[in-house]
């Protein structure tokens, strides 16, 4: 009962964080891929095969190449009302690690979440929506190694339509994998918050480093 009880809390809050990163203080509207869609990649393009989980260790950096991307990260908790604290808006090109979570190249899912934009100028994310399945993610961690995911899916997933267990859970089991969130679709004015959540998904393909070793 109490595994029940933790693990529907931790649900609440993950869907309270997904509402909590949608909301903030721009003017404009952030990158849009659609309404739910999945970006395939090109047509009889294979994927690389899983490498197997590192041993645990926090991260430090991330990097997209493709999309010009390299930000420190910063762990993140809870907030008083249990959603993930994403970055302050006076951090707005670091991206937030839920530090109680997974740790990326670790088996499970890691947790990476940063704002699209600020009230006056474009955040870390702001080109996520960019991404496409293929493409490289690099997290240096603080054993020295540097692991490596290959983005297989994109989506742009509405508020009203926003499952935790879906977005934030493990998609194969025994695999190291990553979730990349931001703000999507358009800013509702009224409301004060974005339409949606960029959500890239990428699992561990490679990793280099003194201390890179699978357990």
């Amino acid at each position: 009962m109490l595994t029940g009880v933790a693990w529907a809390l931790l649900l609440l809050g993950f869907w309270l964080w997904g509402r909590e990163i949608t909301d903030g203080p721009a003017a404009g509207s952030a990158p849009t891929t659609g309404d739910m869609a999945a970006v395939g990649r090109p047509f009889g393009a294979p994927l690389p095969p899983a490498h197997q989980p590192l041993s645990p260790a926090e991260p430090r950096k991330v990097e997209i190449p493709s999309l010009g991307i390299a930000a420190p990260v910063v762990g993140r908790g809870l907030d008083a009302s249990g959603a993930v604290d994403p970055p302050p808006y006076e951090m707005p090109h670091s991206v937030g690690w839920f530090r109680t979570g997974t740790r990326p190249g670790a088996e499970g899912a890691a947790l990476f979440v940063g704002h699209v934009d600020t009230a006056t100028r474009p955040a870390v994310f702001y080109g996520l929506s960019s991404a496409r399945p293929g493409e490289i993610v690099r997290v240096t961690r603080t054993d020295g190694s540097v692991a490596e995911f290959t983005i297989d899916d994109v989506q742009v997933v509405p508020r009203e339509r926003f499952d935790a267990r879906k977005v934030y859970g493990q998609r194969q089991a025994h695999r190291a994998e990553l979730r990349l969130i931001t703000c999507g679709g358009t800013f509702d004015r009224a409301a004060g918050a974005y339409t949606a959540n960029v959500v890239v998904s990428a699992y561990l393909t490679g990793t280099s480093g003194p201390h890179a070793r699978g357990v």
